[in-house]
């Protein structure tokens, strides 16, 4: 399990490494106004509009724009994102929009109510994992409070302050296999070891922070 744990962050480490050449070179003034039609659904200033919707207020530009060529590119698909990231004319254009909302206030995520004890079990399943079933803790990618290991790390999302049904569909689709265009599969190995309870509970914690 070591092992195999070194595996997996050196292969990240790699990914990472390379992951900050993807929106380089964006104008945040240019994508206020390129990202108009995204407002419908993400907010003016990427908070989204219903807790389905992702927010990607102060999101790291690089997994914007790998998200968006995705989805153009049928390497992830969802009704209404997969025909929208085509209207997306050229790469220069979706760098300035992924400026745009990386430049935002932190996201902030919809919360009807926090359920105590779920908050508790989400945020040991988000520092330490469960050792029973060898699922790796969620810190170690996504960084303190969910909100990114680094600058210069595009790979791993910030999903601190994520919407918690958003949240809970991504890991299901990445358990289910339904999602996977993560970086050598990794998140789906992960998704795997969540049980339903897992995911609700650090989904419940994420959106809190």
């Amino acid at each position: 399990m070591i092992r195999k744990m070194s595996f997996i962050l050196g292969l990240a480490a790699i990914v990472a490494a390379s992951g900050g050449a993807f929106a380089a070179g964006g104008d945040p003034k240019e994508g206020a106004v390129k990202s108009a039609l995204c407002h419908g659904c993400h907010g003016e200033n990427g908070q989204s509009i219903a807790p389905n919707f992702p927010n990607l207020a102060g999101q790291k530009p690089g997994y914007i724009f790998k998200q968006v060529t995705d989805f153009k590119n049928n390497h992830r698909y969802n009704d209404t994102m997969s025909p929208m990231a085509l209207t997306v004319a050229s790469n220069q254009d979706l760098k300035d929009i992924a400026a745009y909302f990386s430049t935002q206030k932190s996201m902030t995520a919809m919360i009807p109510g926090s359920d105590g004890k779920l908050l508790k079990q989400g945020e040991t399943i988000f520092a330490s994992g469960n050792p029973k079933t060898g699922l790796y803790g969620c810190v170690n990618c996504h960084g303190k409070n969910g909100k990114g290991k680094s600058g210069s790390n595009q790979v791993f999302p910030v999903i601190g302050g994520q919407n918690k049904d958003y949240l809970v569909a991504q890991l299901t689709t990445f358990r289910s296999g339904e999602r996977k265009n993560d970086p050598a599969g990794m998140m789906g190995d992960i998704a795997k070891r969540l049980s339903d309870a897992e995911i609700e509970a650090v989904s419940e914690y994420l959106s809190s922070l």
